[in-house]
């Protein structure tokens, strides 16, 4: 898919996201009884659900639908944060395919391969990408403590520098010819068989604040009922 498709669209990271307009305990108090019971366990269920344990790394992806495609996997199957590694060109994707699913996912965009890494690390994460020789396989990847997993450009794959700050590999086990597969199949099978039975690890605050954030972007007008909230009780206060 071509970058000027109508429907490519630039995507906002988590640093870039406007905050919410009051704290994640007043916003749930504000906006808790807009929605009805079966959104609430919706949202329940997604939160018990979301995992840092295993992290879709995308490096240098062109086209926009096997970026979507990926955001979409990432969300379906637990994956709460999804890193980016940013070229010339801002990070797009197709809105048809992500259908939104960049909005309940954290985007974390880096400027360069060993600025990704670096960060990474910093955080106690390894870095694995996909090979022929990998040590271990997708199903095996939840095991290993914290892993982030990089998907690179449709064509030339992961870059030199990635090969050479990896920490090790994983393969996708094939019975036929090829030797490759589409990235954002690569990606959807390796996040479901990483994360099929990986229980959710977000602690109280990280939950908390996902509850606010996915009953802000549940509600229309939430923005102007959470101020008019926060006035009424700052008032009565």
């Amino acid at each position: 898919m071509r970058r000027d498709n109508p429907e490519v669209e630039p995507l906002t990271s988590q640093a870039q996201r406007a905050p919410l307009p009051a704290s994640a305990a007043v916003v749930i108090d504000a906006l808790a009884r807009f929605i009805t019971d079966e959104r609430k366990a919706r949202i329940e269920s997604v939160i018990a659900g979301r995992t840092r344990r295993v992290l879709p790394v995308l490096e240098r992806l062109s086209d926009p639908h096997n970026t979507a495609a990926v955001l979409r996997s990432a969300d379906a199957f637990g994956a709460h944060e999804v890193h980016v590694i940013e070229t010339k060109e801002r990070f797009v994707a197709s809105s048809r395919v992500a259908k939104g699913s960049e909005r309940w996912l954290d985007l974390v965009c880096h400027a360069d391969t060993d600025a990704c890494v670096d960060a990474l690390h910093a955080r106690g994460y390894r870095v694995l990408i996909a090979a022929m020789d990998g040590q271990v396989e997708p199903q095996d990847l939840a095991a290993l403590g914290r892993v982030a997993v990089v998907f690179g450009n449709e064509h030339a794959g992961v870059s030199a520098a990635m090969r050479a700050r990896a920490d090790g590999a994983y393969r996708i086990p094939m019975r036929g010819f090829v030797e490759s597969l589409n990235v954002s199949v690569a990606a959807a099978i390796t996040l479901s068989s990483a994360l099929r039975d990986a229980p959710g690890d977000l602690d109280e605050a990280d939950r908390e604040g996902l509850r606010a954030r996915f009953l802000f972007q549940s509600i229309d007008h939430a923005d102007a009922i959470v101020r008019e909230h926060v006035r009424r009780t700052t008032t009565v206060g």
